[in-house]
């Protein structure tokens, strides 16, 4: 059975187990990566979200390299290959999961939604609201099946992520 899928209150030492996480992996990897990033729910001040660090790792190229995956897997973490996403490698660690790295290039379309989604909520408290508020019902209705959590999110992800690009353009 997979982990089930609980929305807590914001936390506010999210940022500083990211910070903690991010010197772990630096340390690990080295100039190894391009960038890492605190993505994700709970890079989103005052944001409540699944209590699980989502870090992004810029790379130069994909896959990740045996060594970095070594690296990786000597801090804990389990590496789980694209898991269904093509040009993204994942990695989790913790049982339940408390962390999760999404490895892709650098500048990619998914590093820059990603990026642009965090930016954008953490911009726009309305939207942050809104989309916390349908995480907190989904996350009651799919309790134990992360699948459909995560793909009846897609439409207002979606949604915000063209308002945001919008947002963008006039920067």
């Amino acid at each position: 059975m997979e982990d089930p899928i609980f929305v807590v209150d914001y936390d506010a030492s999210w940022p500083i187990k990211y910070e903690q996480e991010k010197i772990r992996i630096l340390n690990a990897l080295g100039n190894t990566i391009v960038d890492i990033q605190h993505i994700g729910s709970t890079s989103v001040p005052g944001l409540a979200a699944k209590p699980v660090i989502d870090i992004i790792l810029g790379l130069k190229q994909l896959p990740p390299s045996p060594a970095q995956i070594f690296s990786l897997e000597s801090l804990d973490y389990l590496y789980c290959g694209e898991l269904g996403i093509p040009g993204r490698h994942y990695f989790r660690r913790g049982m339940p999961r408390t962390h999760q790295i999404h490895s892709v290039l650098v500048d990619s379309e998914f590093w820059k939604s990603h990026i642009l989604f965090r930016d954008f909520l953490r911009a726009h408290p309305d939207a942050a609201q809104q989309y916390v508020a349908l995480k907190r019902k989904l996350a009651v209705e799919f309790r134990y099946d992360r699948e459909r959590y995560t793909d009846s999110k897609s439409p207002l992800i979606k949604q915000l992520l063209e308002k945001a690009l919008a947002w963008q353009q006039v920067l």
